[in-house]
């Protein structure tokens, strides 16, 4: 069993919260660069709402932010992955995880989280997939005009130590992703939980199912949990 320390951040302001897991990730990657004897340690995972903001991978194109009337932020950032939009009502996860410890490749790690969030998904009756060649979670990825996507990933690594992560759509207001080309797909759709199974859903219980989720899929032994604001 691998320790994990859950950190519910509640809303929290996008930068604050990078600031934080960088502070988290370079302490691992340090500690496994200069500690010979170093085996393992704690692991992370940040659970976060982030007021508005368009965040851009380190590769994205910043012409996939089509409409931008409303003086959103636009962040770059250095995980992998397209453009996407981040707000009240969806869930962002950040696991600061050392593979090392968990025996997977950085291409299982992705699928892993996939898994996560499909298994959340069944809770609610929604039937989550996985879309050849690109990264997230999805319904009906195979039917071009109903395809949609529920969940991004971009996650960033270094000695094997990941950061960024998932944001999972709940609440979402999703027209602000009109405003946008997500991930830099044209032709799929995006939605919400909400959306799905047309009505709110509590956002503390997508968090309590997600934490069970990492728990169940990547085998772990979950450690004392904590509310932090920063």
């Amino acid at each position: 069993m691998r320790e994990v320390e859950i950190i519910d951040l509640g809303i929290c302001d996008y930068k604050k919260t990078f600031e934080f897991q960088e502070r988290l990730f370079n302490q691992i990657v340090e500690k496994k660069r200069t500690e010979e004897s170093y085996t393992h340690g704690r692991n992370y995972l940040l659970l976060v709402e982030h007021p508005s903001i368009y965040t851009l991978g380190k590769n994205g194109d910043i012409s996939h932010i089509v409409f931008n009337n409303e003086n959103i932020e636009v962040l770059r950032v250095g995980r992998g992955g397209d453009v996407t939009y981040h707000g009240p009502g969806q869930l962002v996860v950040y696991p600061i995880f050392d593979l090392g410890q968990f025996g997977k490749s950085i291409k299982n790690y992705i699928h892993l989280l996939e898994e996560v969030i499909i298994q959340v998904l069944a809770h609610y009756r929604i039937k989550g997939e996985r879309s050849e060649g690109e990264t997230g979670v999805w319904i009906e990825p195979s039917l071009n005009d109903k395809a949609r996507k529920i969940c991004a990933i971009g996650v960033r690594t270094s000695r094997w130590v990941t950061m960024h992560g998932l944001a999972l759509n709940v609440n979402t207001d999703l027209s602000y992703f009109e405003k946008i080309i997500p991930c830099g797909i044209y032709n799929k759709d995006v939605t919400s939980i909400k959306k799905e199974v047309a009505k709110e859903v509590l956002f503390e219980e997508a968090k309590a199912l997600i934490i069970k989720s990492f728990e169940e899929i990547f085998q772990l032994e979950l450690m004392e949990s904590q509310r932090l604001k920063l």
